[in-house]
């Protein structure tokens, strides 16, 4: 595993148990945060207190890692993401996230990008498509 997966690891271990392990360390001060679905933060302090306080509103039940893709500064990993909230809700979806690092292995950008899981053929049953009568989840 390189240092690069090491870190990735951690930061999906900081979710798993809910514990700043070393946010400081792994981010630049300046990093860029986009979530899939919008959210975007734009330095360090806040990616601490999004994490901190999105934490006290739902866990993270599963975050596995299922490949990584390394080209120079760069590194896009695949994984499947699980979580519950307080409210009972419980979200899932596969993803990627596209990671810039700093020449001493440190993030400043991540984007995350979604995937529904959920997937199914609309054209199972003939010529014209059959959609799910559900909200569709833009990520």
């Amino acid at each position: 595993m390189t240092e690069r997966e090491k870190i990735i690891h951690l930061w999906f271990e900081m979710w798993l148990c809910q514990q700043d392990l070393g946010i400081d360390d792994i981010f630049t001060e300046d990093v860029e945060y986009t979530e899939s679905w919008g959210p975007k933060y734009t330095d360090r302090r806040t990616v601490k207190h999004w994490f901190d306080e999105w934490n006290t509103r739902g866990k993270v039940l599963e975050w596995d890692i299922k490949q990584f893709f390394h080209k120079e500064n760069q590194t896009v990993v695949e994984w499947y993401f699980r979580n519950k909230m307080n409210t009972g809700e419980i979200e899932e979806f596969d993803g990627i996230s596209l990671i810039e690092w700093t020449p001493k292995n440190r993030i400043k950008s991540l984007k995350e990008f979604g995937c529904n899981c959920r997937n199914y053929d609309p054209y199972e049953n003939g010529a014209v498509p059959e959609f799910r009568d559900e909200k569709a989840k833009w990520f």
